[in-house]
């Protein structure tokens, strides 16, 4: 949807959508997305926590896609007019070194698939008018996402538990989220087998070079302009993001 105008939930007009369709719905746009010239980076997991789950009646996760002009830098200003209703999470991105394409992957297999780990950042956003999403609203709009930013040091697996790994989401200093990795799953290496073993089921398996982002460490945080965020993950290191003011468009995908 290119207009920025926020819409009524697809429930409520397609009372009887189930998860399929709502999938089917994501993979047009996908396609229509790919037909102008975005290149799909990665995938981005979302509903990692058993809490959100239960809220929106699901017993797993959901997937997106990203797409090169979802990406910003360290610190790199975030114009607001790209966005829709913006929230901040903190996630830990998994950046690919080898195809997860067999049938099922096991966890040791997607650890040695994984090249490096990096602190993450996603502004989701919903097209769906204030926040009143089911699964399958959520699903169609790409998971919710919006945009995301990725620290500058990577780092690698060999030696982190990630469960363990503590996150603090800062606004201006002041602290607006906190949690661990244990939030996500349980650990977030469970939310990456379990993208990779979806998507290897669906014929698309992720492939060497590719970013997954985790789903949230902890709980999210509204954007406001002029917003500084800084997010610190123990073992990690920290990522930051700002959100201009103004409303000049850069020509980046929301």
């Amino acid at each position: 949807m290119d207009s920025g105008k926020l819409i009524a939930p697809l429930r409520d007009s397609y009372p009887d959508i189930n998860d399929e369709d709502a999938y089917a719905i994501q993979a047009i746009n996908t396609d229509r997305r790919i037909a102008t010239g975005r290149r799909v980076v990665g995938r981005k997991i979302g509903l990692t926590s058993v809490a959100v789950q239960r809220q929106l009646g699901v017993d797993q996760p959901d997937f997106g896609a990203l797409f090169d002009d979802m990406s910003f830098g360290d610190a790199e200003p975030i114009p607001l007019s790209i966005l829709h209703q913006p929230k901040v999470e903190a996630e830990i991105g998994f950046v690919l070194g080898s195809d997860l394409d067999m049938e099922r992957p096991t966890h040791q297999e997607v650890l040695q698939a994984v090249d490096y780990v990096i602190p993450a950042l996603e502004i989701v956003g919903s097209r769906i008018a204030d926040w009143n999403i089911k699964f399958v609203d959520t699903v169609a709009d790409n998971a919710s996402c919006g945009v995301y930013v990725l620290g500058s040091t990577p780092v690698s697996l060999r030696g982190l538990d990630l469960g363990l790994a503590g996150m603090c989401l800062s606004r201006r200093g002041e602290p607006v989220s906190t949690g661990a990795g244990a939030a996500c799953l349980g650990n977030p290496l469970n939310a990456v087998v379990w993208l990779a073993r979806t998507m290897s089921r669906l014929g698309n398996p992720l492939r060497a070079g590719e970013l997954i982002l985790s789903g949230a460490l902890g709980p999210m945080a509204p954007v406001k302009p002029g917003d500084v965020f800084e997010c610190h993950i123990n073992g990690l290191g920290s990522v930051r993001t700002q959100f201009e003011s103004d409303n000049q468009d850069t020509g980046a995908a929301a």
